[in-house]
């Protein structure tokens, strides 16, 4: 299909418009279209689809602050369900963004863009984005055998993950809100040059505006559609527009794409830039977290982890650890230290005095952190909790003031000098972020953004409680920087997959270096859960100095196989946590 109509050009873009306003096709300076892009897209509504009946010719005005102004292609169209609907698309210096406008009054369902459905004479049907680029670079991992996938295959970044099948993009939540397409072979590493260079497709929107639980990349036969899904939580009553979708074709690598990605963001005032962060020396030194060793034992004496997790084990652990002349300035006390997860008490049989006991490790000269679930309502009143149709609670609900209440009053429970006082939260299982039409909120926020507010109130109840406390997350998303220090790598592994066993090394490289990319000012915790073999585990000891704060989660045994470590891995931790093994220091904005 050839499209004849007004042509557009930025400095790295050519963007050719169809007369009739369905189609057009954008292009490099150079060479062959890019996409064939779908100028339709679907507002839907919780129970009524958008469907196209009409579209207009494109109309061109200008937008910007210099004089001439940067050209904004509107095209109308009559729409199934709303009183009135256009896309625009502004051809801005930095590439072409391409948002949706709607005006009616309904609950807004799944939101589709670069693409919808038509019922356009010859032409009815859902409508997508037509693309011959063969790979398919999404930044947040999901099965750690691939870094590139084809662009055949579907791709999630969002808030609402786990291990069950066709859910497991858990690792990071959320991801940046970023994909990229290109020629690059499959097996090549994704910061190779790549013929043509990369075509980025960023999501541009303040997080108070990510009330959708994902961004869902759906391939079909040369073709693909993004989605937001709102679950009927967004409720429109006069005009909205979706966030933009920022198209930039000629980007050297992904991760090149994810910078120019925050730097959009901030200069639309959409993120904060990245700036420089005062941030206590202890914070960089290397950590032992007891997850690895707790498992060990587990195994050993045929109980679960979180049974393992007793005030005698971590002594042991440490003991261990001292044996072979390692202390480590930071621990990290996992899961099973709370007696119910949504409340900070200790288990009083496996914790007899865990305050009494992080008094030790203080005159020590150690640190100790907490590993805090998210979202648990274990211990949590129903009412103050995210719940479904049948009333049963299914997360906690930061909108609630009786929740707000007890997540405050939880963790200063935790790090003030009046509670357990230890120095931060190793916070998991974010990805547990509520999703389905059915529930409900006191607040009405939902999905990301709503992910955002729990982390921002435990973030300030933190500080408040201890100026220099160190909260980690895996939330490497620039609109969640003011609630984190450290972005978490996360497992390794996904050891619920039938096949979990996959390289190690590239998977945390490539996961270190989209962190880096698009949240330069925070600190990266290695991770150390879980490695194949004990091979393996040396092979990740040699780099973790070069990628980011060195995290141990074993003391005498590694791996799945659950191999002794020998002398000469003792000797390899001494050297690195003096200091005189590989470090990387992170770059300071």
């Amino acid at each position: 299909m050839t499209v004849h109509g007004p042509e557009l050009a930025g400095p790295g873009y050519r963007l050719v418009l169809d007369a009739g306003g369905a189609w057009a096709e954008l292009s490099g300076p150079e060479g062959p279209p890019l996409l064939r892009l779908s100028l339709l897209a679907s507002v839907d509504q919780a129970g009524a689809r958008d469907e196209t009946l009409q579209t207009s010719t494109p109309e061109v005005s200008r937008r910007g602050a210099q004089a001439a102004g940067w050209p904004v292609v509107t095209i109308r169209r009559r729409s199934t369900c709303w009183d009135e609907a256009a896309l625009r698309l502004e051809c801005r210096p930095d590439g072409v963004e391409v948002r949706a406008e709607v005006r009616g009054r309904g609950r807004l369902g799944e939101v589709h863009l670069l693409g919808g459905r038509s019922l356009l004479p010859g032409a009815d049907g859902f409508l997508r984005t037509g693309c011959a680029l063969p790979a398919l670079f999404c930044p947040n991992p999901e099965d750690p055998r691939q870094l590139l996938r084809p662009a055949s295959a579907p791709a999630v970044i969002g808030a609402a993950g786990d291990s069950l099948p066709g859910r497991g993009h858990w690792f990071f939540s959320p991801a940046p809100l970023y994909l990229a397409l290109s020629r690059q072979p499959l097996d090549a590493a994704p910061d190779a040059p790549a013929v043509g260079g990369w075509l980025g497709l960023s999501l541009l929107g303040a997080v108070s505006e990510l009330d959708f639980t994902e961004l869902a990349y759906q391939p079909a036969d040369k073709g693909f559609r993004l989605r937001l899904d709102y679950e009927g939580h967004r409720a429109v009553d006069g005009s909205f527009r979706t966030p933009a979708i920022l198209l930039t074709p000629g980007q050297r690598t992904p991760y090149a794409g994810l910078r120019a990605y925050r730097t959009a963001l901030a200069e639309r005032g959409l993120a904060a830039p990245p700036a420089s962060r005062e941030r206590p020396a202890w914070w960089s030194r290397p950590m032992f977290c007891g997850w690895g060793a707790q498992c060990h034992r587990a195994e050993r004496d045929r109980v679960t982890p979180q049974e393992t997790c007793t005030q005698a084990s971590y002594d042991a652990f440490l003991a261990e650890l001292a044996g072979q002349g390692l202390v480590p300035p930071t621990v990290v006390i996992d899961d099973g230290w709370q007696r119910q997860y949504g409340r900070p008490e200790p288990d009083p049989v496996r914790w007899p005095d865990l305050a009494e006991w992080i008094g030790r490790r203080h005159q020590a000269g150690q640190r100790v952190l907490l590993w805090w679930k998210a979202w648990d309502t274990e211990g949590v009143p129903a009412q103050w909790c995210v719940r479904n149709a049948a009333g049963e609670p299914v997360a906690l609900d930061p909108g609630h003031p009786g929740a707000a209440r007890l997540l405050a009053e939880s963790v200063t429970a935790m790090l003030s000098a009046q509670g357990l006082d230890a120095d931060g939260l190793k916070i998991d299982f974010t990805a547990r972020t509520p999703s389905g039409q059915g529930l409900t909120t006191a607040s009405g926020r939902w999905g990301i953004a709503l992910l955002h507010e729990l982390l921002a109130q435990v973030y300030a109840a933190a500080k408040a409680a201890k100026p220099d406390a160190l909260v980690i997350t895996h939330t490497p998303h620039p609109g969640f920087a003011d609630v984190t220090d450290m972005i978490r790598l996360n497992d390794m592994l996904r050891l619920d997959d039938e096949d979990p066993i996959a390289p190690v090394v590239r998977q945390m490289r490539y996961r270190a270096d989209v962190v880096r990319a698009v949240c330069p000012e925070l600190l990266i915790d290695t991770d150390d859960w879980c490695v194949p073999d004990l091979a393996q585990w040396r092979e990740y000891l040699a780099v973790k100095g070069d990628i980011g704060v060195p995290a141990l989660y074993y003391s005498t045994h590694a791996g799945l196989t659950g191999e002794a470590l020998q002398a000469r891995d003792y000797a390899a931790l001494r050297e690195l946590w003096a200091g005189r093994g590989p470090t990387h220091v992170q770059r300071t904005v």
